[in-house]
């Protein structure tokens, strides 16, 4: 921490202010806060900047006892804390996935009433980021009797989209919003596009993007067309699609990207069109845009479950490698599910285990999959290998793959290595399926082994 002591002049709030913003350690922070360097006798007079710099850091790192206490503290002050700090406080609750602790932040006493549509937005986004029912975010709507506006009811359209709900419940809340004399904004149009292609009801998506420009003199941004393409690509149109992109061509605001193109990629080798990949990737090279990880990802996912073509789907990655563009987590894993589905689980596990290497650790997806080509492979030994790993990172394996794994161990009679799997996979909370348990009475018939049983029942009810 830098030396923040003022020799010869007294350290103001303002000194403190600065001093905070420039410590990046929030536990330091809070030291520095608590206790002020040079500060006199009397009592420091801390300024509700400081209040706000340090509240602010300790929600980033979700250092909430201490950033609770200091609330606390400034509401015993004559301090007013001002909205956007409220904000702060909520959107790290909603970040943590922690509903009820940003329901309560938002009813913060230390924040003087009355709240504003600013708030209750912030909360609203925050409930939706933890996957709150929307009964209970149209309750609490209700509840606050704050008059929306044109962010909560986008805010509310995507958490029905993302529901599973019906989109028309989405284009009530439309429909309202006119009542209510709010204007739409892109955003509310391209929720509801969205929404309208994730269900392929194309038709009436396109019917909102033609009303947005001649009906509400919204244009149609980049978002929009990426849904209305997305959403052909997936039915098969790619030549609609096509055209969708030569429109975007000939707006120049709209900002055509790499994830368009990544788009086309993908649906040309879906429908068999593998060689018109090449001439969209010398036209996005001609206009300017580079292939970035997800152009790239298309291809190998194109080469990998179309083409099923693994050496061209490798050749993609060596030419990423060699053009700079590092691979993610998702090249890997899309490598590792076409070598599982290949039979081809050694290969897949050498990648696996070179991944590190390569600067892109694997993730519980990428154990997964393993874990279960490797149980379809029959190898149950390497599989518990790999079972290990997961544990000690804390990774658990798919419902899917345990039940494999159990049956697999159930055909060879092995109890000693069923019993050391239950106890691992205990570790990790992997024990939650009944389905798979029943598979267990094959190999629990005889006085020693029944003592997995009673490992079992124990675990079941701890």
């Amino acid at each position: 921490m830098p030396n923040v002591a003022m020799a010869g002049n007294k350290f103001s709030s303002y000194h403190l202010a600065a001093a905070l913003r420039r410590e990046r350690d929030p536990a330091a922070a809070l030291q520095l806060f608590l206790s002020p360097p040079n500060a006199a006798s009397t009592p420091f007079r801390y300024s509700l900047r400081c209040y706000d710099l340090i509240i602010s850091k300790l929600a980033a790192a979700r250092l909430f006892p201490a950033m609770e206490s200091l609330l606390s503290s400034l509401r015993a002050s004559p301090l007013q804390p001002r909205e956007p700090l409220l904000c702060c406080v909520i959107s790290a609750y909603g970040r943590a996935r922690l509903p009820a602790a940003a329901r309560r932040a938002f009813a913060h006493p230390a924040f003087p009433a009355p709240r504003t549509v600013r708030g209750l937005n912030t909360l609203l986004h925050a409930l939706v980021v933890c996957h709150t029912p929307l009964t209970e975010l149209f309750s609490l709507c209700r509840d606050v009797a704050i008059s929306p506006d044109v962010c909560t009811y986008n805010i509310l359209m995507r958490a029905v989209a993302a529901s599973g709900a019906s989109v028309d419940n989405a284009r009530l809340l439309f429909d309202e919003m006119l009542q209510r004399r709010i204007a739409p904004t892109v955003v509310t149009f391209g929720t509801l596009v969205a929404a309208f292609c994730d269900c392929d009801r194309l038709e009436e998506a396109f019917e909102v993007k033609e009303a947005m420009a001649k009906q509400y003199n919204v244009r149609p941004n980049a978002h929009v067309y990426a849904s209305l393409m997305k959403g052909l690509c997936q039915r098969g149109d790619v030549d609609r699609a096509v055209r969708l992109k030569e429109e975007m061509v000939g707006d120049k605001e709209l900002g055509l990207d790499s994830a368009i193109y990544a788009t086309l990629v993908r649906a040309l080798f879906r429908v068999g069109r593998k060689g018109e990949v090449v001439s969209l990737l010398e036209e996005m090279k001609g206009r300017g845009i580079l292939a970035n990880i997800v152009v790239h990802n298309a291809m190998i996912a194109g080469f990998c479950e179309d083409e099923i073509d693994l050496d061209a789907a490798f050749a993609v990655l060596d030419d990423m490698l060699k053009s700079g563009c590092k691979a993610d987590v998702v090249s890997y894993n899309t490598l590792v599910a076409g070598l599982c589905k290949l039979g081809r689980w050694r290969d897949a596990n050498e990648l696996v285990e070179d991944m590190p290497r390569r600067g892109c650790p694997p993730d519980v997806v990428t154990y997964r999959m393993l874990f279960d080509g490797m149980c379809a492979a029959g190898e149950f030994n390497e599989a518990d290998q790999v079972l290990d790993e997961m544990v000690f990172k804390g990774f658990s394996p798919s419902k899917e793959g345990v039940r494999k794994f159990v049956q697999g161990i159930e055909q060879e009679g092995d109890a000693v290595l069923l019993e050391s799997m239950l106890c691992r996979l205990a570790k990790v909370n992997a024990l939650e399926s009944s389905g798979w348990e029943k598979a267990l009475s094959g190999v629990l018939n005889d006085p020693a082994e029944l003592m997995i049983n009673k490992h079992l029942d124990h675990l079941r009810f701890t």
